[in-house]
């Protein structure tokens, strides 16, 4: 008789938790969701899901009981302007959720524990320049991370090495570039740069003007949901414990991307650029040399194709906003 793996989810009401829960259902899994809301934009998929505050240790013990499998994604975060702007709120929030998600999962014999850390780990003296040459997994040492968000982050790697050495919890550690896709934020301060981009391109006529944050020469990489899932399952299903990318290695500046999804909408419009507001580091890349190794894969979306649906999504939500309410009846 086959036993059903059963998996927990944290963050599951959040972007790539969504999209997470929602392809290990489709392929047969018990799962269970857990976070501090529900899904945002369509119901979970979730055999089960758990609307609770993770920076509580009781509620981590609970949603980690009789669980096989641990994706831990929840966490406090968002866009450059958030997690500029409070740094001792994130960093207090996402140090509680990933100490009390590692100590519950080792007391609740947890198998598997895959922890989302982030490409903000990386040493900032090494990204000053657009013409970033790709950061690979040596280059978070010595510690120079980006405050607040990135110093939880390494710290929270630390941890899951620690909890592998001395209890044996079986850990992952997978360092995010940029995600983006559908389902995802794009609006409220959270969102990323191509959410927050489709969304003023959305709502901007031809022919008129679009702030940018920035001079728009900072460059990233950015990944797709889908191939982000396909990476976090891999890895998942690997016996690799060291911190990993998961990213592109398709570099673009913010004023090109800005041209990709104005083409996309059929739009021109005129770049306005805010110096003013934070843009982060000059440049950030991901080094995909040990992901290709470690799993014989690499995302294969390129942003070009990537950005049509998530734009056309955003779009469409942007268009319901817009709307006029239907006059009462008579």
């Amino acid at each position: 008789m086959k036993i059903e793996k059963r998996i927990l989810v944290t963050g599951a009401g959040g972007f790539i938790g969504h999209h997470l829960v929602r392809t290990l259902k489709e392929d047969g899994y018990w799962v269970r969701g857990a976070d501090i809301k529900s899904s945002e934009f369509e119901l979970s998929a979730a055999d089960e899901f758990e609307v609770v505050d993770l920076r509580q240790y009781e509620n981590c013990e609970r949603v980690t009981r009789e669980i096989d499998e641990v994706y831990n994604l929840a966490a406090d975060m968002g866009g450059i302007g958030y997690i500029t702007a409070y740094l001792a709120d994130i960093t207090r929030n996402n140090t509680l959720i990933n100490a009390h998600m590692l100590e519950a999962s080792r007391v609740n014999h947890v198998k598997k524990f895959l922890f989302s850390s982030s490409a903000c780990v990386y040493a900032q003296h090494k990204q000053r320049s657009a013409d970033v040459a790709p950061l690979c997994e040596e280059d978070a040492h010595p510690a120079d991370p980006e405050p607040g968000y990135g110093w939880e982050k390494l710290f929270a790697e630390q941890m899951c090495k620690y909890y592998w050495k001395d209890h044996k919890l079986d850990t992952r550690i997978v360092r995010f570039h940029n995600v983006y896709g559908p389902l995802g934020t794009y609006s409220g301060g959270k969102e990323k740069a191509p959410a927050a981009i489709s969304r003023k391109v959305a709502l901007a006529d031809h022919g008129q003007k679009i702030e940018i944050w920035g001079d728009g020469k900072q460059t990233r990489s950015f990944m797709y949901v889908t191939d982000c899932v396909e990476g976090l399952r891999r890895l998942m299903a690997s016996d690799y414990r060291e911190p990993l990318n998961l990213g592109t290695d398709e570099l673009i500046s913010i004023d090109n991307l800005v041209d990709l999804i104005s083409g996309i909408a059929g739009k021109k419009l005129v770049k306005v650029h805010d110096q003013s507001k934070p843009q982060g580091v000059r440049g950030r890349n991901s080094d995909n040399t040990r992901l290709r190794q470690v799993l014989g894969w690499e995302p294969a979306t390129t942003l070009a194709q990537g950005l049509v649906p998530t734009y056309r999504w955003i779009e469409a939500e942007v268009e319901k906003i817009k709307e006029p309410a239907a006059a009462p009846a008579a």
